[in-house]
């Protein structure tokens, strides 16, 4: 029996599989560098080992699967291949492990985590199901039904999935260091559509997804008439948000969801499109309103009379819809927003759309653009962004003290880097204080 050995085991998606491999039976190790991320905790608790990279980590009788991050002049990649040893790339990895299951990616520039949780939430609930979520979290059962997973379209890593079902969010331009346009995103996705071996449900409020080409049954979903399953009443209450269902303008029944904002009414309906369509009853789709979240969706921790949310939010939509849901959620209270621009490609493409989206909230607080290592920052600065946006002040780390002013607010830390370091740094400060 061959011993899967991960390099970048600390990877999200890495993380994930390399749990489902081993809840799956399956002999796992992998390696990664030294610093601690949240991925650990999940891969410590299952006692997967963890080692710091190094040549002498590869030897005979190991299946490897590399992340993507990971260039082919990797130490432990040139052993790997010095020696023979199978070699995948996580995507291609993926892509032969879901053909054992009735497989359902996840896919869309925006909404995709949290809809794949949802998913793998709803099912879990009925069915032995495997799932893996891009925040990390993964599971996997001897006996899955069916496999949820979340397929992302950078560098069209999806194009490696000929998946059974696919439920796409929406069509964006994202990922500037790679997609040349929209045009360039949309012929991606098209191709990814082609490659469902079954049927797509689709967002039909989106007007990219509408004009999908592909060989199987599409079913749209949204907020408007034309779609097949339609979202009407909607509701804000104590416990989230109801709304009514429509399958081709017929009630079908009545919903609850944690969440607060159309986007989270959006994919909770994508979600119940593909199990009304894989014939589930209603009672059991309805454990949609037990659904906790996943991580760094909007997770929230009361401090006082603030309210601390840490989202990923990196792109100018999803800045707009975070805020949102705090705005829902809290509406008698001031919603702070503290963002930290996740590479200069992505921020100098957006500069603009990033500042007005951050008006959203009443104050902002910007903190210095989190770099990629594959990219030139050119003339670009934090400032560039603060000029465009009234009233927003720098947040250094050293002086996170300053969001003490804000009582009775919501703090709302957004980005796709470290983010995480100025509300651990905010909350440190808090105790200190205290003592």
């Amino acid at each position: 029996m061959t011993t899967y050995h991960f390099i970048g085991i600390k990877g999200t998606g890495m993380s994930a599989l390399a749990q489902i491999l081993n809840d799956s039976g399956e002999n796992v190790q992998g390696s990664d560098i030294e610093k601690r991320f949240f991925t650990q905790e999940a891969l410590e608790r299952k006692n997967i080992p963890i080692m710091p990279f190094s040549k002498d980590n590869i030897k005979e009788g190991l299946t490897i699967i590399a992340g993507n991050a990971f260039k082919e002049d990797h130490v432990e990649i040139q052993e790997a291949k010095r020696l023979g040893l199978t070699y995948y790339r996580y995507h291609d990895f993926l892509g032969e492990w879901l053909k054992q299951y009735t497989s359902i990616a996840v896919t869309g520039a925006h909404g995709k985590t949290s809809t794949t949780g949802l998913l793998a939430h709803v099912l879990k609930e009925t069915y032995p199901i495997s799932y893996l979520i891009g925040d990390g979290s993964g599971m996997g059962h001897a006996d899955s039904k069916y496999f949820a997973f979340e397929a992302c379209e950078y560098r069209r890593h999806f194009l490696a999935y000929e998946p059974d079902y696919a439920i796409m969010t929406n069509i964006d331009f994202d990922h500037p260091d790679y997609f040349q346009s929209i045009d360039d995103v949309i012929d991606a996705f098209q191709q990814m559509a082609y490659q469902v071996k079954k049927g797509i449900i689709a967002c039909g409020d989106d007007e990219y997804l509408q004009k999908l080409q592909a060989k199987v049954p599409v079913l749209y979903y949204g907020l408007s008439d034309s779609n097949d399953f339609q979202a009407k009443n909607i509701a804000e209450t104590e416990d989230g948000t109801s709304f009514d269902v429509f399958v081709r303008n017929t009630y079908y029944d009545t919903f609850t969801i944690p969440g607060y904002g159309n986007h989270h009414v959006l994919n909770a309906l994508g979600v119940i499109a593909l199990c009304h369509y894989e014939d589930m009853k209603a009672e059991d789709i309805k454990k949609i309103s037990t659904f906790s979240g996943v991580k760094r969706r909007f997770s929230e921790k009361q401090i006082g009379t603030q309210v601390l949310v840490d989202d990923y939010a990196h792109h100018p939509k999803e800045i707009e819809a975070t805020i949102e849901s705090a705005r829902k959620k809290y509406p008698n209270k001031t919603v702070v927003g503290i963002f930290q621009p996740h590479t200069y490609t992505r921020t100098q493409k957006f500069l603009q759309e990033f500042a007005d989206s951050l008006k959203q909230a009443d104050k902002v607080f910007l903190c210095d653009i989190f770099g990629s290592a594959r990219e030139d920052n050119g003339n670009l600065t934090i400032n560039d962004l603060i000029e465009r946006v009234e009233d927003a002040s720098l947040l250094e780390l050293e002086h996170t003290e300053i969001l003490r002013e804000y009582e009775d607010s919501v703090l709302v830390f957004m980005g796709a880097g470290d983010i995480q370091k100025f509300q651990q740094a905010y909350e440190a400060g808090l105790k200190h204080t205290k003592q």
